[in-house]
């Protein structure tokens, strides 16, 4: 039963497959990360967002949301983070601070395209603990503010300590050894069409080295610990039907947040992938509407617990 339980524990761990330190893979020049831009047409974008993807995802993830976001005017730019996606070390965990810097460029990057037009990230599962863990690194991220979707903080004393042995000792022992999630009743959509299409992409990751799944549990650790580190103005997303982080982890976040403007919306029927599900449409217009500093449509939207006051919720 327990070996069970620790295999389901993992998989869901690894994120989208539905502690001991791991090595980092090689590292290459920041800005050879592949990328992807979905801009508006001739005007200039009069906002760009930054997303970053979610373990074994990549910056496909964000194909439908940024055209329709380009569609309304603002800008997304998206890249595969180290480790993931159409990097040459794909399958190898790059270790947080890579993690860290890469995003530090792409932000710098992002400053030399569009100097003048305010800067917003999106992090989605891994992506927001990316973001979380760059925070309290006290990292320059100047932005306008920060989307954290389904954020990826399974960690600190929401995960046990015989996992936590467990997982040192295969991270140890057989740290190139791979698991799957199959077999595991773990949905992380309700949109069928879309799993099966990343269930075919070759750069989607499928079988996780446990080293890279030792990585992330340290990086959602790091994350736990430092949401008081995260400044606003916020914007989280959460699922009532995710079964990839669970409702606890995600409830401990939100009490520990202390930003001075945070919103929370949950949506009763969004599972993890929440900007690709059925109702993602819902989503996108919240982000969208969070952003243009306007009343954001969905009536649960509400001021995150334990902070001041919401973030741009209610304003027309």
């Amino acid at each position: 039963m327990r070996a069970g339980r620790l295999a389901a524990a993992m998989a869901v761990c690894s994120g989208l497959l539905a502690c001991a330190p791991s090595a980092p893979a090689p590292t290459g020049e920041p800005h050879d990360l592949p990328r992807r831009a979905w801009l508006p047409g001739d005007e200039p974008p009069r906002a760009v967002i930054l997303a970053i993807h979610g373990f074994n995802d990549y910056s496909n993830a964000f194909e439908d949301f940024g055209s329709y976001a380009a569609e309304r005017g603002i800008a997304v730019q998206a890249y595969d983070q180290r480790g993931f996606g159409a990097n040459g070390d794909a399958g190898r965990w790059p270790g947080v601070e890579m993690l860290i810097d890469d995003l530090l460029r792409e932000r710098e990057l992002i400053a030399t395209l569009y100097p003048d037009v305010p800067v917003y990230l999106l992090g989605e599962s891994m992506g927001a603990a990316v973001i979380i863990a760059a925070a309290a690194h006290d990292a320059p991220l100047d932005v306008d503010g920060i989307i954290l979707s389904a954020p990826a903080v399974w960690g600190g004393d929401q995960l046990s300590g015989f996992y936590r042995a467990t997982l040192w000792v295969m991270a140890t022992v057989a740290p190139g050894m791979k698991l799957t999630g199959e077999g595991l009743k773990v949905m992380a959509s309700d949109n069928i069409d879309m799993l099966r299409a990343i269930g075919a992409d070759p750069l989607f990751i499928k079988a996780t080295r446990v080293d890279a799944i030792a990585g992330l549990v340290e990086l959602m650790d790091i994350a736990a610990a430092s949401v008081t580190d995260l400044d606003g103005p916020l914007l989280v997303l959460g699922g009532e039907r995710d079964e990839i982080v669970p409702p606890g982890a995600h409830v401990a976040m939100l009490e520990r947040l202390r930003a001075r403007h945070c919103t929370e919306v949950v949506y009763p029927d969004g599972y993890h992938m929440l900007l690709r599900d059925l109702q993602r449409q819902v989503v996108w217009n919240d982000v969208l509407a969070w952003i243009d500093r306007q009343a954001i449509p969905t009536e649960s939207a509400t001021a995150c617990r334990g902070t001041l006051s919401p973030a741009f919720a209610g304003l027309g």
